[in-house]
């Protein structure tokens, strides 16, 4: 028996929370399953967005995609994913990863064993929340026996991991509720998914089968020069961070993101940055219209995929691609 679709909305932190509590209903009334909220460092958040989300809506999952053990201490995630599970009526999905390692360096964090501080944290969460007590002699994490939730969980949160080099992949494969990894361009599924699947045979049969969420960037209108400075602007911001897995698949190397970086990042000139994403940078993401993503998405779909993730920046009116992906992406791969 073919397992049902799953279809899912991931956002950037950087909006005003009126518009995630718009776009949060029109999802809902749009069809879809999840809604996920980043939490990249100094935009806003995502944990504050959800809950006033969990108040405005009645039946979609609500996740953060991601959160790290380095920038807020696994302790703390677990107190906060335990409290918006109870507001939104486990609802809630709790998104892990190890962090972005340029944005880490802003704050002078250095991303030490990022392999065992996922690994270790994700033990301990689940712990946690399934009322143990969560003692751990690690590679990572030094925790006593009185490291336990003073409180009851409503349940174990299911945990997402944030994967994009061969070896978060395999963990995230072995460990993971479900997995978010960012499939730049949509065809890397077809070299992700041999990775986790190598996880998948360490997995414990008690987790269930895991989430794979193919996650792309989307950007939908239907004036094409929008549509391409919408997916540019995000190209030109993350670029730099992508994983050499990525860029391997694009041909593209980290150097090709040097002067973009800097035209972002501190001269603060966006225009600039824009003009200097080319076509092979491009690729990461679809741009243009519904068709447009359906064709190049069906080739996932007929390998397996039954999770269809669409990131920002959806487009230049994110509202609207919201509404012409439940118009006309979701019933084509549901039907």
């Amino acid at each position: 028996m073919t397992a049902p679709f799953k279809f899912s909305i991931r956002l950037n932190n950087d909006l005003a929370v009126s518009d995630y509590v718009r776009l949060a209903r029109a999802c809902e009334q749009s069809g879809f399953d999840q809604l996920w909220v980043s939490n990249d460092l100094f935009l806003k958040s995502s944990p504050v967005i959800l809950a006033a989300l969990a108040s405005e809506t009645e039946r979609i999952g609500l996740g953060t995609c991601i959160l790290n053990p380095y920038t807020i201490d696994p302790a703390e995630i677990a107190m906060m994913a335990a409290t918006l599970d109870e507001l939104s009526g486990n609802r809630f999905h709790l998104g892990i990863a190890a962090g972005a390692r340029d944005f880490m360096k802003w704050v002078g964090i250095e991303q030490e064993t990022p392999l065992a501080a996922v690994r270790e944290s994700v033990a301990v969460i689940r712990a946690l929340l399934s009322g143990e007590h969560a003692a751990l002699d690690g590679e990572y994490l030094k925790w006593s026996d009185e490291s336990y939730l003073r409180f009851r969980a409503s349940r174990t949160t299911p945990i997402y991991i944030g994967a994009l080099g061969p070896k978060m992949l395999g963990l995230a494969g072995e460990i993971g509720d479900g997995v978010l990894p960012l499939l730049f361009p949509p065809e890397h599924y077809f070299t992700v998914k041999p990775l986790l699947e190598e996880g998948v045979r360490a997995r414990d049969a008690s987790l269930g089968e895991i989430d794979f969420a193919a996650c792309i960037w989307v950007s939908l209108s239907s004036d094409d020069a929008a549509a391409r400075r919408a997916l540019a602007e995000k190209i030109a911001y993350y670029g730099a961070s992508l994983s050499p897995l990525i860029l391997e698949r694009l041909s593209l190397t980290r150097d090709d993101f040097v002067a973009i970086d800097r035209a972002v990042h501190h001269e603060r000139d966006m225009d600039k940055a824009c003009s200097l994403v080319d076509e092979r940078m491009m690729r990461i993401g679809v741009t243009g219209k519904p068709q447009d993503l359906i064709d190049r998405l069906e080739p996932l779909v007929e390998a397996g995929a039954r999770h269809l993730s669409f990131g920002p920046p959806l487009g230049p009116d994110p509202l609207e691609a919201v509404r012409l992906l439940g118009r006309e992406v979701l019933p084509y791969f549901r039907s």
